[in-house]
């Protein structure tokens, strides 16, 4: 079969885009990987040990902010498409440094959509003969939206309102891959999703965090009250809608994907635990023994909530696990990952 499109995903040894890679080369038969990642903490080429003898993906290592580098991937590799997952993305780490994350996020973003436009297009709304068929997709986070009350749901049309350093750069990022769409008819689709979670996701992020800890013996930390709110949604069904969103999405269209799962960070520590004490019982107790409340995060936004509706209807796309599946086959990845033996 010969190949029709080279696809640049960016920050694809990460946690995300390295579930999302195999996902999509298995499902676009016809299409090439170029991975540029610049393999800070939060990457690692071990996520992608099941593609890297594959001959249709290529790893590059790099900075989407390097201008000269991303057109010379682009003219080397003849990119067709973009699928734009690098960020810097934990929450306290840009409270402690949010320069890097205006840096990678908003700058980066730039550098990728800007190098896009004249690569694919002659001028504003006149594509280039090569590059008639071009997309490109970016991924963005639920927090761009701000905080939810008790009740309601983030939808597409939900105003921005971020109200941290990172989602205030994502935010950032999400109206300069708009704008190019608005001005200059730049293919392009955003996506905005809500919490993920599940295999090789980095050990700082909650869930890793608490099955780290608990294996451990350490105290579980918490945040506040743990009355904190998210939507989770596991990583394989994301990619998922990422890949219906990047084939089938209408251009300049932004979706939202979300697991209907609305769950609270004590409610996540407890059947975390509860799941452990039968996967991988202590001599003596239990986990829930480990939970500890600590000082609350800075900013630290209530309710996070997706109203996943319009991917639903229109794509057709839909959440194949809920947390109570999804969580099983994450504690036994990471069981996995630490080498101790879970139960079937």
């Amino acid at each position: 079969m010969s190949l029709t499109r080279t696809i640049l995903i960016t920050g694809g040894a990460g946690f995300i885009g390295s579930n999302f890679i195999p996902y999509f080369l298995e499902s676009n038969p016809d299409v090439a990987v170029v991975n540029l990642d610049l393999l800070t903490y939060a990457g690692d080429l071990a996520n992608l040990e099941e593609v890297k003898e594959n001959d249709r993906y290529t790893f590059i290592k790099g900075d989407i902010c390097d201008r000269s580098l991303v057109e010379q991937i682009f003219d080397k590799h003849h990119i067709t498409g973009v699928i734009h997952f690098a960020a810097e993305s934990h929450v306290d780490n840009s409270i402690k440094n949010p320069g890097v994350f205006m840096e990678t996020n908003v700058k980066g973003t730039f550098a990728l959509v800007d190098v896009a436009y004249k690569t694919w297009m002659e001028k504003p709304f006149e594509y280039k003969e090569d590059y008639k068929n071009v997309r490109f997709l970016h991924i963005s986070t639920d927090e761009v939206y701000g905080t939810l009350g008790e009740t309601g749901l983030f939808t597409e049309e939900t105003p921005y309102a971020p109200n941290s350093p990172y989602s205030a750069s994502k935010a950032g990022s999400d109206m300069i891959v708009r704008s190019y769409h608005h001005t200059y008819g730049l293919n392009t689709v955003i996506t905005n999703c809500s919490n993920n979670y599940g295999p090789k996701q980095h050990d700082e992020k909650l869930i890793p965090t608490v099955i780290r800890k608990a294996i451990k013996g350490e105290n579980i930390p918490i945040y506040g009250d743990g009355e904190n709110v998210r939507d989770w949604l596991y990583v394989l069904d994301h990619a998922k809608g990422i890949n219906l969103a990047y084939t089938s999405g209408k251009a300049g269209e932004v979706y939202n994907i979300g697991g209907r799962n609305e769950r609270n960070n004590n409610y996540i520590a407890k059947k975390i635990c509860e799941l452990m004490d039968v996967l991988k019982p202590k001599k003596k107790g239990s986990y829930l023994e480990q939970i500890a409340y600590v000082e609350d995060r800075a900013g630290h936004d209530r309710r996070y909530a997706i109203d996943a509706t319009k991917i639903e209807n229109q794509l057709g796309w839909k959440a194949d696990e809920n947390f109570e599946t999804g969580i099983i086959k994450t504690i036994n990845w990471y069981l996995d990952k630490y080498d101790f033996i879970t139960k079937e």
